[in-house]
């Protein structure tokens, strides 16, 4: 595997950190994760516009322009094997003295980029759908930076390991739903597709908007709004999306049915719309 750090292509045996880096001592840094398929990294511009809210956020200088971003992006992807990958792209403030306030004078900030294989989800889980638990989120109130400090995401989704599921939906407060451990999470009632704004309190995802505008394309109603935990158990279906698991139905949660057990009518429709997209735009991009 090639990947990059600060400033070159090497292999990943020969890619070392010191340990007074700031991510690795503070958690202090972004990162973000984009899909390629055939090779073309999807939707580009509007991850780095992602990225530049994270830095923004955490009052971190974006060590590149887009164009710089692209080339960068545009090598790796040529330099590791596989059509489809997903791209893991990490920056930290970089390499100082311990101290939380910030580095006086700054210091270079540390940027690690790397390619993994892009897994599609088996295709026993599209049939049948997977399980899932519940849980508070008791994770801070800037959801919305993509943080590198993950702790509380790695500790919700293990939860749902430890429970033989495959993903954490979120409440907050115990009241109503942000999002999954590592993924956005619609309901689906009555026909109309509802999903949780997008504020401080949840990770804009890039698949989240997809769904939306694919829906929008194709005359299926969609809401944005709170929704309650109540609603989740009422829920006539439950799917997750993300970069790199697509769309899944959700068919238990917390051992309770959700429906009739079964994928359902909204889950396949979005499903097949989705990998039309796929095939049509996000392969062509």
């Amino acid at each position: 595997m090639t990947v990059y750090l600060n400033g070159r292509f090497i292999p990943i045996e020969e890619a070392l950190i010191p340990v007074l880096d700031r991510g690795f001592i503070f958690g202090d840094g972004v990162y973000e994760v984009l899909p390629v398929y055939s090779r073309n990294v999807f939707r580009l511009a509007e991850h780095l516009q992602r990225l530049q809210h994270s830095l923004d956020a955490i009052r971190l200088p974006n060590p590149y322009r887009d164009e710089q971003w692209a080339e960068i992006v545009s090598e790796l992807v040529a330099r590791n094997e596989g059509e489809d990958q997903y791209l893991y792209l990490h920056i930290t403030r970089g390499v100082a003295k311990r101290d939380h306030a910030f580095p006086v004078p700054p210091v270079a900030a540390t940027v690690f980029l790397m390619s993994s294989p892009l897994l599609h989800p088996p295709a026993e889980s599209l049939a049948t759908g997977v399980s899932a638990i519940s849980a508070v989120d008791n994770r801070w109130l800037r959801c919305d930076i993509k943080a590198i400090s993950l702790l509380p995401n790695v500790l919700l989704r293990q939860m749902a390991a430890d429970a033989g599921c495959a993903e954490t939906i979120m409440l907050r407060e115990n009241a109503f739903l942000t999002e999954g451990s590592a993924s956005n999470i619609f309901i689906v009632k009555n026909g109309t597709l509802l999903a949780p704004p997008k504020d401080h309190l949840m990770l804009p995802g890039i698949t989240y908007d997809v769904v939306l505008e694919i829906a929008a394309a194709n005359g299926i109603p969609s809401e944005i709004r709170r929704i309650s935990a109540a609603e989740i158990f009422a829920a006539d279906e439950i799917l997750m999306t993300s970069s790199t698991r697509e769309i899944l139905a959700i068919t238990q949660v917390d051992g309770q049915i959700i429906g009739n057990g079964k994928p359902g009518a909204m889950f396949t429709q979005l499903y097949a719309l989705y990998q039309t997209y796929k095939r049509e735009v996000m392969r062509s991009a």
